[in-house]
């Protein structure tokens, strides 16, 4: 990766600036208006440098990746975070699944770890007016649970494990799930098979046979 007018301080700077060929390594970091991290983008070794066209004093690095790369629907994910934790539920609904995906990804960064659990037999909503694929069904869950922006689970063990408690609800809870024909239409009632995603009414089965919530369709 290329990491173009970059102005070098600190340790890279000394680095740089006494010729060392080990320039250790560095984290990209998306941060919102606020200046506020929002997630990890990129991670490796810094393996080279240049002086950068963009200006004097400007470096261009190049970073040899070991973590993965985001996806090509990032941007449009951190453009719905630009101004810092969404503040209205279902803003996930402009992106297509490959976006969603990387929004669970991003709401499980930001999940607040610590904070208290709401208390057992509460009533979480679930939102299923844009329930159209599998990561919008988790993104929505996610909200119900822990407000916009909020995470638990992307997945059927991932949510499994937010379902024994300190994700943000105690078990036992109830779970209202309104609109839920949408999700019924869109995830039809195949069953589950390798590779292929849970149906609804799997999904349904999932929560039901869990003593720790409460389904309700609405």
């Amino acid at each position: 990766m290329r990491l173009l007018g970059c102005s070098p301080q600190g340790a890279l700077k000394a680095a740089l600036d006494a010729g060392e060929e080990d320039l250790g390594h560095a984290k990209l970091l998306r941060v919102d208006s606020s200046g506020r991290p929002v997630q990890t983008a990129a991670e490796g070794e810094l393996r080279a440098w240049i002086p950068s066209a963009r200006g004097p004093g400007l470096v261009d690095l190049t970073l040899d990746l070991w973590s993965e790369r985001p996806p090509l629907a990032a941007p449009e994910v951190w453009d719905l975070w630009g101004a810092g934790r969404p503040e209205e539920c279902n803003r996930w609904k402009q992106c297509g699944p490959e976006g969603r995906r990387f929004w669970l990804r991003t709401a499980l960064d930001n999940h607040e770890h610590g904070r208290p659990d709401l208390p057992p037999d509460t009533i979480c909503h679930l939102d299923g007016r844009h329930i159209t694929d599998l990561p919008g069904f988790f993104c929505a869950l996610g909200e119900a649970v822990n407000g916009p922006g909020g995470y638990f689970g992307w997945g059927l063990d991932a949510l499994n494990d937010c379902l024994h408690g300190r994700w943000g609800v105690a078990p036992p809870f109830r779970l209202v799930w309104h609109d839920s024909e949408v999700a019924h239409r869109c995830l039809g009632v195949t069953p589950h098979a390798v590779r292929r995603p849970p149906s609804f009414d799997e999904l349904v089965a999932f929560l039901a046979e869990r003593d720790r919530v409460e389904v309700r369709l609405a």
